[in-house]
């Protein structure tokens, strides 16, 4: 019998009038890599948001290590949720805190039993974790995008989680630098023995990082395989996605954000 960390059941999301996800089925093996990609607009991150509580599906159901989430009152569903890091699109750390605040950020609001010497003990833990050293002082406006990305897996790692949510973790990065935060993922997940799922739109590091590719299309899981079989898919939604094709069963001017 496979060992699931996360299923996900007939998943249904409306934002407005848009129907997003569309009795959505996954299921993740616990310590996989699973990558989605899809266009922009399809639901991606919409889905990641719902796997970590910070939106509601209309309907159907996510389990989490066996316990169905959507009905959970707020106290059950954090407790649930501490198993979850999240590592948001362009980082998305405070402004007006530092570095180090922004790792501790959910430890400082949530494990004050910690006390504040073993929290920044934590910090420093997790920026050497991500090979980053002496900067809890700084403000994110000092250090560059590819130490943000790291500052932003740090705090996704501070609270200990088993699975860790990664939203478009190469966006914006240069090449050589986006393969860096790709060996990154690679080497928390050896050392951490986590289950990631990671939303992206670049091929090369779905190819890298993933176990399993799953292609997202009209709220649904439309193929899912590992790497080289997804590489040579003759389904005809994939080969458009991974070519960069204007031309093929996505019609691309209605589905442009």
């Amino acid at each position: 019998m496979e060992d699931y960390i996360i299923q996900i059941k007939n998943l249904k999301k409306k934002l407005g009038n848009k129907v997003v996800l569309d009795g959505l089925n996954l299921n993740v093996k616990r310590g996989e890599s699973l990558v989605i990609i899809g266009r922009s607009g399809v639901g991606k991150s919409v889905l990641l948001k719902n796997i970590c509580g910070l939106m509601k599906p209309d309907e159907g159901e996510i389990y989490i290590d066996n316990i169905e989430i959507t009905k959970l009152n707020e106290t059950e569903l954090t407790k649930v949720l501490t198993k979850i890091g999240f590592v948001f699109q362009y980082a998305a750390l405070f402004d007006s805190l530092t570095v180090g605040e922004n790792v501790g950020f959910f430890l400082y609001r949530y494990r004050k039993d910690l006390g504040k010497e073993r929290i920044r003990e934590i910090i420093k833990e997790k920026l050497a974790l991500v090979h980053l050293y002496n900067i809890e002082d700084l403000m994110p406006s000092q250090i560059s995008g590819g130490m943000k990305k790291r500052v932003g897996i740090a705090r996704a790692c501070a609270i200990e989680p088993e699975i860790l949510l990664y939203d478009e973790p190469t966006t914006g990065l240069d090449p050589i630098t986006a393969d860096a935060i790709n060996n990154l993922m690679i080497e928390m997940r050896e050392k951490l023995g986590v289950t990631m799922i990671i939303v992206t739109h670049d091929m090369a590091s779905a190819y890298k990082v993933g176990d399993r590719i799953a292609m997202l299309h009209n709220g649904k899981i439309i193929f899912e395989a590992p790497p080289e079989e997804f590489k040579n898919s003759d389904n005809p939604y994939v080969r458009q996605f991974i070519t960069g094709s204007t031309e093929g069963p996505i019609n691309v001017t209605a589905e442009e954000d």
